[in-house]
């Protein structure tokens, strides 16, 4: 009896909606991470040099496209965004489908790996954002955070908001296995025969 009421709270009205919720919540997070990633760039001149009393200038850009950690983080979080886009529509326009079996198994699967993607890229980027904001005097890298202040801050905006998703996305990952299991239990209670003597 206390698996059957489990099952039914996990595919509750007000379960679903919070899982939506959620969902729209984690597509935000992403979509807005990739499109500010993938807008970032700052164009800036500087003076290299002089030629006696005449300065020489150089025109330099940072775009994200100059670091493949960077091009990583924007295709992995419009995949995700695609992923929770796609769970939406299903959810809103796919009525009262089957919420056993294989589809739940199926999302379940799809959300753990979207939460590895988006872990990797996000993680991959702060490591790039980190060397960008304080060099690495070991490798000779140097720093260009105070040269790119707005690249930077906008880049550092992005990140945000992909951890955000990443923590969505565990969560909702966490709702879909919870969904998975409680399903595969009121499944077995209810279809093993009951033994009477």
């Amino acid at each position: 009896m206390a698996v059957s009421k489990l099952a039914s709270a996990a595919t509750s009205d007000k379960s679903c909606k919070i899982l939506l919720g959620m969902r729209l919540l984690a597509f935000s997070a992403t979509l807005s991470a990739a499109i500010v990633m993938g807008l970032n760039k700052q164009t800036k001149t500087f003076v290299v040099g002089k030629v006696g009393n005449t300065p020489i200038n150089a025109t330099f850009s940072a775009k994200f496209d100059h670091t493949p950690a960077f091009v990583f983080f924007v295709v992995a979080n419009a995949m995700v965004s695609f992923h929770n886009l796609l769970m939406i529509a299903l959810q809103i326009f796919g009525g009262k489908m089957e919420l056993a079996g294989s589809r739940l198994l199926s999302v379940a699967i799809l959300d753990m790996l979207n939460v590895t993607l988006i872990s990797a890229a996000a993680n991959a980027a702060a490591f790039m954002a980190e060397v960008g904001k304080n060099g690495n005097k070991h490798a000779r890298w140097e720093k260009i955070c105070d040269r790119f202040a707005t690249y930077c801050d906008h880049g550092a905006g992005a990140l945000m908001a992909a951890f955000a998703g990443v923590i969505l996305m565990l969560i909702i990952s966490a709702a879909s296995i919870c969904r998975l299991v409680q399903s595969n239990k009121y499944c077995s209670t209810t279809a093993s025969p009951s033994v009477v003597p």
